[in-house]
């Protein structure tokens, strides 16, 4: 009986261990994965961002969707420009002299495909749409205009969920994450880049995950 008691106290107690050993190491291993993935997904809406800024250049306003999104960068070509100033003289009739004239002059100098100038050799815009670490999973995206100070103005709004991102992660430190607040992490529920209330393309994301770009 007293073996019995022993064996039992000693299977509780290694039980216990394990159970202050995951509770310590779990968020631990959980922030690991999280920024390793936060990273390569912000990453991934740079490009997006990117791709839509080049695309509002050239258009004037932002893409709906990404097949849009990607048959642009696909196909479009920036203008290289050139802008210089001129001046001559030129007789006024006004005044009956000479009068001094200016001008500024842009020349186009050539084109470069949009492609190479914002992913050079690489075709990754070609699934830009995809959430890195899910299956399959895509950004949701939308384009639009609002109205601010009387002046109609373009705007997109790029996000995910971070459910999606850390969706093989434990439930309770998924939930804890949804909920944060704090200006050295991704807050709030959704990762998110550009808005669709304000004229913004910036993310959600603190300055820490655009120190360093992964490629």
């Amino acid at each position: 009986m007293k073996t019995a008691i022993q064996i039992a106290l000693w299977l509780l107690s290694i039980f216990f261990a394990y159970k202050i050993y995951r509770s310590v190491n779990d968020p631990i291993q959980f922030d690991k994965v999280k920024r390793e993935r936060y990273a390569k997904v912000i990453d991934r809406m740079k490009d997006i961002r990117d791709a839509q800024e080049a695309y509002r250049t050239v258009t004037g306003r932002f893409a709906k969707d990404f097949n849009s999104l990607v048959k642009f960068v696909d196909t479009a070509e920036f203008a290289i420009t050139q802008q210089r100033d001129t001046s001559w003289v030129e007789y006024d009739p006004v005044y009956r002299i000479d009068m001094p004239r200016e001008m500024k002059i842009i020349d186009t100098l050539g084109f470069i495909a949009i492609k190479d100038s914002l992913f050079k050799n690489s075709d990754s815009y070609k699934n830009m749409m995809k959430v890195p670490y899910t299956e399959g999973e895509e950004f949701s995206m939308k384009a639009g205009t609002i109205n601010r100070s009387g002046f109609t103005a373009p705007v997109f709004e790029a996000k995910v969920t971070k459910e999606a991102i850390l969706h093989d992660q434990p439930k309770d430190l998924v939930a804890r994450e949804n909920q944060v607040i704090s200006v050295d992490d991704v807050n709030g529920p959704e990762i998110i880049v550009g808005s669709m209330k304000e004229v913004k393309t910036t993310g959600n994301w603190p300055m820490i995950y655009d120190s360093k770009r992964k490629n």
